[in-house]
């Protein structure tokens, strides 16, 4: 043998077998790769199956009660009182808040809201009614007031009950934006603000289904109406006072800052032209109206109150009328009662003191929550408020709830109020969403039951219109509950809210998108098409409406039994991915706020700069100056020249 012959196959060999070994190394590397990748896919699988639904574990990170000796157990007691007047105090601020941001929307859209609601050819259209019951109610930020301008133009025979039945309806869809406007500013935490947005929206999902449902309903049969026209045929009830039961104490807080004259609105939608001409800020909170017979003069005959008090004296007519003249008594005691602005200046202001002030203690109350719910105090509370009585009557807790809720909102006399207060303490995961949607349910029938009292507080002539419209309101919200909660397949909020905080938790800016979509951008669509017309509302609104439900349907069958659909519609993925992805909308939301910050940022530098030149030229020059004022050889040089001038003056 070759000694160089036995190597050489050798090496050919060792080389295959090498390249084999490398083969199968890479074959196995992409095997080890695939599984390692299903490891991942696995591992990113397990966080979906952990429910982030689930309440968060409050942690007590402090010294536990029985290691404290008794000057700190002393301590902890006065700390948690402490705390406890602190949270009382920050909840009455709050509330103070939402009142004062109430008065500031008036002021600021309140005589606005009263034109609105005057164009009486506009709310004969059922959908024109509703977008701007949801609108006024939006521009007031209050239900009540929205109710309350609509009992008085129904009382004045301006507005027909069936006209104001949906606006009833869009005035419970606006009072829902307070609390998702409230919801925003927990947006700092992920999970956080998933639980809040959601907690939140759940309220203006069952307002918006029960719309979609109930209105088309009430526009082919008067339900609404004729049902409230039955019970309020039936029952022989005589005027009352509504109470006031928590504005007693916040009264004294609000009134001292502002006080507005709710008549001034009223009178602007009935049409008072000396209504227009009136500010809305109280000025006089006492006032004596002195009623008597006069003689006057009117144009002609025609004009006189009856036949028998009325005479001509030649070109002049007289008769009797009653005249009522105001006399003022005594000034009110606001903030603003001697100031010199206008409504809106005064409105604005209001406004942003007002989000400061409820902002700020948002954000301590939640802070003050978070200290005093661990441990054992917040495993206490969420028990209570989270669990279920036994079976078989697990069923009554719910039902429970909503009696709590409309007590509550009652107390209250506010459905913004008591859902706004809950929204902090379902972020925070004190309170589930599943049970968060019964007491807003019952927030609903709590702000009825106040209207109803109000409305039992009105004339003898006009009780009966008056009360008819706040039953409309009370058996609108009992419909609703009786269409999706009763059954826990109908409970279709939840799960609509659920999604939308899942969204609103990867893509932040979308919460925003979803309040200014939902709340304005969508009633002044439809507003727009029914002022156009039936057939322009029919031949848009018609399609797009087949559109939104074949997309559900979809979606539905996407999920549940893809085989049913054809290959193509399995998935979206036929679309554009700016169709059906909230990814490249996100990565655009980013590269503006990215610019925004750039540019601010660049401005900031610009002026930065041009401060740093003209601190360098001054500074400049004023070493220039102490240079020559400092150099002898300048110095003397001007000397020379001072003499030479003074040689030349004097032979001149």
């Amino acid at each position: 043998m070759d000694s160089l012959g036995l190597p050489q196959p050798m090496a050919a060999q060792n080389n295959c077998e090498e390249g084999d070994n490398i083969r199968n190394d890479s074959k196995s590397k992409e095997v080890k790769a695939s599984l390692a990748h299903s490891t991942v896919a696995l591992v990113e699988k397990e966080p979906e199956e952990i429910d982030p639904w689930d309440l968060p574990e409050l942690k007590d990170t402090g010294i536990p009660w029985s290691a404290l000796d008794t000057k700190g157990k002393v301590l902890r007691v006065l700390v948690s009182v402490g705390k406890f007047i602190l949270l009382l105090g920050f909840l009455y601020i709050f509330i103070c808040s939402l009142d004062l941001l109430s008065s500031a929307f008036q002021l600021v859209g309140g005589k606005t809201a009263g034109d609105i609601f005057q164009d009486n050819t506009v709310l004969s259209n059922p959908l024109a009614g509703l977008v701007i019951g949801i609108l006024v109610t939006l521009l007031v930020q209050s239900s009540s007031t929205s109710s309350s301008i609509v009992v008085s133009m129904v009382s004045s025979g301006l507005l027909s009950v069936q006209l104001a039945v949906p606006i009833i309806m869009g005035t419970n869809i606006g009072t829902s934006v307070t609390n998702t406007l409230v919801a925003m500013t927990q947006a700092g935490d992920r999970s956080t603000f998933r639980r809040a947005f959601a907690g939140a929206t759940v309220h203006d999902f069952f307002n918006w289904l029960s719309v979609l449902v109930l209105l088309p309903l009430e526009v082919a049969s008067g339900y609404l109406y004729e049902v409230t026209k039955l019970i309020i045929d039936s029952f022989q009830i005589q005027s009352g006072e509504a109470p006031d039961l928590l504005n007693v104490i916040t009264d004294i807080l609000t009134e001292s800052i502002i006080e507005l004259d709710q008549s001034v609105i009223s009178g602007i939608a009935t049409g008072d032209p000396a209504a227009r001409n009136k500010s809305l800020i109280k000025k006089w909170c006492q006032t004596f109206t002195n009623t008597s017979l006069m003689n006057v003069t009117v144009p002609g005959p025609e004009n006189c109150t009856s036949p028998s008090l009325c005479w001509v004296d030649g070109n002049y007519t007289f008769t009797l009328k009653n005249i009522s003249e105001t006399y003022n008594l005594q000034k009110c005691k606001h903030i603003f009662v001697n100031v010199n602005l206008p409504d809106l200046a005064v409105g604005l202001i209001l406004l942003i003191l007002s989000l400061l002030v409820l902002c700020s203690c948002l954000i301590l109350i939640v802070k003050l929550l978070n200290s005093m719910l661990k441990g054992q105090v917040a495993s206490v509370i969420k028990t209570i408020l989270n669990t279920d009585f036994p079976f078989p009557f697990a069923w009554v807790t719910g039902y429970i709830a909503i009696f709590v809720g409309a007590g509550m909102t009652f107390i209250v006399q506010s459905s913004s109020v008591f859902t706004s207060a809950i929204t902090p303490l379902v972020g925070i995961g004190v309170i589930s969403i599943e049970r968060a949607y019964p007491l807003s349910l019952g927030s609903n029938i709590g702000t009825t039951t106040t209207a109803i009292l109000a409305a039992m507080a009105s004339p003898g002539d006009t009780l009966a219109n008056a009360l008819q419209i706040a039953l409309v309101h009370f058996l609108f919200n009992i419909s609703g509950i009786l269409l999706w909660y009763p059954i826990p397949f109908t409970r279709i909020p939840i799960r609509l809210a659920k999604s939308l905080g899942n969204i609103t938790a990867s893509y932040r800016w979308f919460a925003a998108v979803y309040i200014i979509s939902f709340f304005f951008i969508l009633p002044l669509f439809i507003f727009s098409l029914s002022l156009a017309g039936w057939k322009v509302l029919v031949g848009v609104g018609v399609p797009l409406v087949v559109m939104l439900i074949l997309i559900i349907v979809i979606n539905v069958l996407q999920k549940r039994k893809p085989r049913c659909l054809p290959s193509v519609l399995r998935s979206w993925d036929f679309l554009p991915l700016w169709a059906h992805s909230l990814e490249p909308w996100d990565k655009v939301v980013g590269v503006c706020t990215a610019k925004c910050c750039c540019c601010c940022k660049c401005c900031q530098l610009a002026v930065e700069g041009e401060k740093h030149s003209e601190k360098e030229s001054v500074e400049n020059n004023s070493k220039s100056h102490i240079a020559v004022y400092d150099n002898p050889a300048m110095s003397a040089e001007k000397e020379v020249e001072n003499e030479l001038k003074i040689l030349k003056m004097s032979r001149l």
